[in-house]
């Protein structure tokens, strides 16, 4: 590349992968998860079901999501990341457009499912599992880029909810399952300039780099494989901290909308706490990030975490619009903060060979707190007729999870168990 040091060449592609999957996160994540109370919304107004049955679809998708977690991890590390974005990527799109066709419960569950598979299938396990690939000195930083794209994609809410209300849902879902098509061959591309294929081709092109320092080469040796990492603490207290506070992070963006709307915020207006939600996250995931790759993790983890809580709570009480933009900012600086830096943390404890695998056994706890969490809260408020104790136990669900976090310690390597004489990794981590 111009003659530049090999050192140069691998840095810059490495933010260059940790960008692509922002802008990748921006599209999957802002019309399925930071937008989804639009259209949940809108789908509420055509068939007048409860909101059980509606938020329950996004419980239903990530279910799916749940199941096929680990093989899409999996599938990560032997097809590569490249493959994983333009393979999901035409799958979601697929399913906006079934959705935009649907006219029954049947086939708006299984829309939803398909898009919901889809979309995480290319999106989000992907970026993170190239970036921990390739920014392993600065992959608190890297996520924070990836998760930050997802932040943003609250941007286009507003934009969503304006072709809601002057196109109607079926015309913006269906233009959302097509763009999805038409933009995937980029992603493919931008990801297979070089290397980002396979787990094995990838730790081949970082051995076989110029600049690959001795510390890294020994640093790769001592990678665990996922049924090391299952074996270790770390593994499940992680995994347990990231299912208690996504529980308020599903249910939330499920309901918000439907939430503000109850309090007399109307939709377009609503909307606009989105990206203020949005703007603050992106601005503390890159804080998170940097503070991330310079202190130990565990404990800005359990700050941000217990500031994610105060925000549900926050939100139980709001009845107008300045106490939802109070929300939308403590909201933002806890879910933002401790985002990328709880991700990084695996890389950190298990290495990179295994990340995709590992990454997807720990997305069946958290898929399956994320996949309760919408019809959960969606059946509370079918019977209570308000928000306000779903919402006030989703703030304890997160100040546990803080408490939680500051129990994972690194975990020994089992090879230098053996070395050291130490018992099993689960006694240890």
């Amino acid at each position: 590349m111009f003659g530049l040091p090999g050192r140069i060449r691998r840095v810059s592609y490495g933010w260059w992968v940790a960008v692509t999957g922002g802008l990748n996160m921006i599209f999957t994540s802002g019309p399925t998860f930071q937008g989804s109370s639009a259209i949940f919304l809108a789908v509420e107004g055509e068939f007048g079901w409860s909101r059980a049955v509606i938020g329950g679809v996004a419980s239903f998708g990530r279910f799916g999501g749940t199941l096929f977690g680990p093989l899409e991890g999996f599938l990560t590390d032997r097809f590569g990341p490249a493959k994983m974005m333009l393979f999901g990527m035409t799958g979601g799109g697929i399913g906006f457009i079934f959705l935009s066709q649907v006219h029954g419960i049947f086939t708006y569950y299984a829309a939803f499912l398909l898009l919901s598979l889809g979309f995480s299938m290319g999106g989000f396990v992907p970026s993170i599992v190239a970036v921990n690939h390739w920014l392993p000195k600065r992959r608190a930083t890297g996520i924070a880029i990836v998760v930050g794209g997802s932040s943003l994609g609250g941007l286009v809410v507003p934009a969503l909810a304006w072709g809601i209300d002057a196109h109607g849902w079926r015309t913006t879902v269906f233009w959302i399952g097509v763009i999805s098509i038409v933009i995937s061959p980029f992603f493919y591309w931008a990801l297979s300039r070089r290397g980002s294929g396979s787990a094995r081709e990838l730790a081949h092109d970082r051995r076989t780099s110029e600049t690959e320092t001795e510390s890294d080469l020994a640093g790769s040796d001592l990678d665990f494989t996922a049924r090391e990492a299952l074996r270790t603490r770390a593994f499940w207290v992680i995994s347990g901290t990231h299912s208690l506070v996504n529980f308020s992070t599903a249910a939330i963006s499920a309901h918000l909308l439907l939430h503000l709307n109850d309090v007399g915020i109307k939709p377009v207006t609503a909307a606009t706490i989105i990206p203020v939600m949005a703007v603050v996250a992106f601005t503390f995931q890159m804080a998170g990030g940097f503070i991330g790759d310079k202190f130990p993790k565990q404990y800005p983890i359990s700050i941000f975490t217990a500031i994610q809580g105060i925000g549900a709570l926050i939100l139980a009480f709001t009845t107008n619009y300045p106490m939802a933009i109070l929300f939308a900012i403590v909201w933002g600086i806890g879910f933002g903060g401790r985002t990328p830096i709880l991700h990084a943390m695996r890389g950190d404890y298990f290495g990179s060979k295994a990340f995709g695998t590992i990454l997807g056994l720990s997305s069946v706890m958290m898929g399956a707190s994320m996949s309760a969490a919408p019809f959960v809260v969606g059946l509370t408020f079918d019977i209570q007729g308000t928000y306000k104790g779903a919402f006030i136990g989703l703030a304890f669900l997160a100040w546990g999870a803080s408490i939680l976090i500051l129990f994972a310690t690194k975990p020994m390597h089992p090879s230098l168990q053996e070395t050291a004489g130490a018992p099993p990794a689960i006694t240890k981590a």
